[in-house]
């Protein structure tokens, strides 16, 4: 992806993420590895509905800024997927409520009730508590990166990666509805799950 593409998804992911509610005041950040290698990400100490193109900073794979102002400090946790993974271009980290919630809960989304879900997600860990902006981060979530697509982080959010940015905000949304889900699931005294063989099937499939 070339970097004006990138640019406009990375703002196009930013607002609606902020129009969620899964960004509040500077929360989250977003990035894009572009077809030269270096990654696009916002900025730091800004709020996600303020995300413009002119703003973005780019980077390289080791976290040299290349050109922009400051990037957050998680961004760390991004470089840590582009590392482990060579299939992922884009990352987006939020803290979307429901699923931030079971993250704080220090509970997996591992039901097995939702065919969407087992097929787009499968089950979601939650990683050990990390202090954000430290390297503690990227080696809680490597694990989990190297296996799926979005990991909880406790007491933190959630992150998802796909094979661009917005494939990575659309397992955000997938992740999130899945949460509110499991969340009334619970509610009503549990679920029924998928037959085991048939949730092989659909994760084998996908």
């Amino acid at each position: 992806m070339e970097i004006e593409e990138a640019s406009e998804k990375i703002c196009h992911v930013c607002k609606n993420m902020w129009i969620k509610g899964w960004a509040a005041a500077n929360d989250g950040n977003v990035s894009a590895r572009l077809d030269s290698g270096l990654i696009l990400t916002t900025p730091t100490g800004v709020s996600k509905a303020e995300v413009t193109p002119e703003i973005l900073v780019l980077i390289s794979p080791d976290g040299k800024v290349v050109s922009g102002g400051k990037p957050s400090s998680e961004v760390k946790m991004h470089l840590r997927c582009y590392a482990e993974r060579p299939d992922v271009n884009g990352v987006v980290h939020a803290h979307p409520p429901a699923a931030t919630a079971f993250a704080a809960a220090g509970l997996p989304l591992d039901g097995h009730f939702l065919y969407e879900s087992a097929l787009n997600l499968g089950e979601v860990p939650v990683t050990p508590f990390a202090m954000p902006g430290t390297d503690e981060v990227p080696d809680s979530i490597a694990p989990a990166i190297r296996e799926g697509c979005a990991v909880l982080l406790q007491n933190h959010g959630a992150l998802t990666v796909g094979g661009d940015v917005l494939a990575a905000y659309y397992l955000m949304e997938t992740l999130e509805h899945t949460a509110i889900i499991s969340l009334n699931v619970r509610l009503l005294g549990g679920g029924a799950d998928i037959p085991p063989a048939s949730y092989r099937a659909i994760r084998e499939g996908r």
